[in-house]
């Protein structure tokens, strides 16, 4: 039956032993669960306020979020300036946008609708300086790459073709 020398209350402590165990490792597993949860929606609070950076700057600036590219090539440095950071930063917040919401296609969709009409630049860009898009990440990259191909932007005049 029972062994000899092991009383009633000592083989309950061990089982209360093992269940505290398996209570603390739920616990951390727990904490493991959380701390993702809270990287997440720091990633996506952070996407959404890039985005609504971007939106406003197109908002102040819609000579850049509608451009007229030609006109902008010919005017002053500082504007071009001024458009190639408009650019930059409406690349960063779709960047940002499309790896926090990966599993939401609204997303992608807002960001290649505003595309389409930076996509001469682009090319005139990563042609004369090809490590330009380098800059950003792979996906984003590819990204560029298909619309202006999708959207017949090609080298050496850049102009949208017909799709």
């Amino acid at each position: 039956m029972s062994q000899p020398g092991i009383l009633w209350w000592q083989k309950y402590g061990t089982t209360a032993q093992m269940a505290q165990a398996a209570v603390a490792l739920l616990g951390f597993v727990a904490i493991l669960f959380q701390i993702n949860e809270i990287r997440d929606g720091n990633r996506a609070a952070s996407a959404r306020q890039a985005f609504l950076g971007y939106t406003d700057l197109a908002f102040k600036n819609p000579k850049f979020a509608a451009p007229d590219f030609e006109k902008i090539k010919a005017g002053d440095r500082d504007q071009r300036v001024q458009y190639e950071s408009f650019v930059s930063y409406f690349l960063y917040a779709c960047e940002e946008a499309t790896a926090a919401f990966a599993d939401r296609r609204e997303w992608s969709a807002s960001c290649d609708y505003d595309l389409r009409p930076h996509l001469p630049f682009l090319c005139e860009k990563s042609t004369a300086e090809p490590t330009y898009l380098a800059t950003y990440s792979t996906n984003t990259q590819q990204w560029v790459k298909t619309s202006m191909k999708t959207s017949s932007v090609t080298p050496p005049d850049c102009r949208p073709g017909k799709t």
